[in-house]
């Protein structure tokens, strides 16, 4: 697919050898601006023989970590840094991440439960084509920086879907491995067909993602994690070239099997956790309780794990509803 066949024009000549900035202007016409567009930003660096690599951060507009790191990036980066092509988007859906929220509050799009997106329909899924039709297009990696958000919390992990074939995964591993977080995920099944990762899969690009903290903040140890880890990646694929890593620290590799890896509220109310992120934990141990001062007489409803595992995901705001995530775990990896 051409950029051609795509309502988002690119203030990007993305051909052109240098350094340039700009935006993706994606036509919206409202009330109170006939002929506007939201500004998407971009920024591209070129520079020689190399390969095509594409940062994510602002998928998902209030997970901050990404956008703090990669801003620090296109800052510091210059075009003789590199080889290859670089591009990099801060805020992909722009309208979640300059609202602070996990969805767009123009469609309530969720751009990572929108791939591959349709060029002529609402903003997200314009985003969601552009990127998978025209910006993947180009790419030889793709690396799409998440975190918790507001809602939930994580220990800085690398994350990647297991490669079709052999030699695929082991590409993908040396990807999760060159960032070098404190852990690893691998998704187990064939994942969800709407998100980034699947999109990479479809272009042939090889894709790996982040989980980086969250709780709605950017503290200092995952920020210098995930700066740490970008420019690791970046020289492990051949794209900064004169950068020096220092010794890999080890990450431990982790998979979530099923769905009964995740603990959900199954009551309305005021959740009271048991346990801490990155605790083990039993099959049929209690994650906590959620209470009801509505109804202060009413027993609390306790919440169960279904199976044994490490806590590498917590719920933070205490109000819960029926269905909301308060825990997730993860096993290690027989290898």
């Amino acid at each position: 697919m051409s950029e051609a066949t795509t309502l988002i024009h690119s203030e990007i000549d993305y051909d052109a050898d240098g350094k340039q900035t700009g935006f993706l202007r994606l036509p919206h016409s409202v009330h109170r601006s006939a002929y506007g567009w939201l500004p998407v930003p971009i920024v591209m660096l070129k520079n020689g023989d190399g390969p095509t690599a594409l940062l994510i951060a602002g998928n998902h507009g209030d997970e901050y970590e990404g956008q703090v790191a990669l801003s620090k990036l296109c800052q510091r980066l210059q075009p003789e840094d590199i080889r290859g092509r670089l591009m990099i988007m801060t805020m992909a859906n722009y309208p979640a991440a300059h609202a602070g929220l996990r969805t767009s509050p123009i469609d309530d799009g969720n751009l990572n439960r929108t791939f591959p997106g349709d060029p002529l329909g609402t903003p997200t899924e314009m985003i969601a084509d552009y990127i998978e039709n025209v910006l993947l297009e180009l790419c030889d990696y793709s690396f799409d920086f998440h975190s918790g958000g507001s809602s939930l919390v994580y220990p800085a992990t690398a994350l990647r879907r297991r490669g079709e074939t052999p030699e695929v995964d082991a590409k993908l591993e040396a990807l999760q491995t060159a960032f070098d977080a404190p852990y690893g995920f691998i998704f187990a099944g064939s994942g969800e067909s709407r998100v980034s990762s699947k999109a990479c899969e479809r272009k042939g690009v090889l894709n790996m993602m982040t989980e980086l903290g969250g709780a709605g903040t950017v503290t200092p140890e995952i920020l210098a994690l995930a700066e740490r880890g970008i420019y690791r990646l970046l020289h492990h694929i051949g794209t900064l070239p004169g950068y020096e890593p220092d010794a890999a620290r080890g990450c431990r590799l982790m998979e979530m099997r099923g769905p009964e890896y995740f603990v959900y509220a199954r009551d309305e109310g005021l959740f009271e956790p048991y346990v801490e992120l990155l605790d083990e934990v039993t099959a049929g141990q209690p994650a906590g309780a959620i209470h009801h001062p509505e109804t202060p007489w009413v027993p609390p409803t306790i919440c169960h794990f279904e199976t044994d595992g490490m806590a590498i995901c917590k719920r933070i705001p205490g109000r819960v509803e029926r269905g909301d995530c308060v825990f997730h775990l993860a096993t290690d990896i027989d290898r």
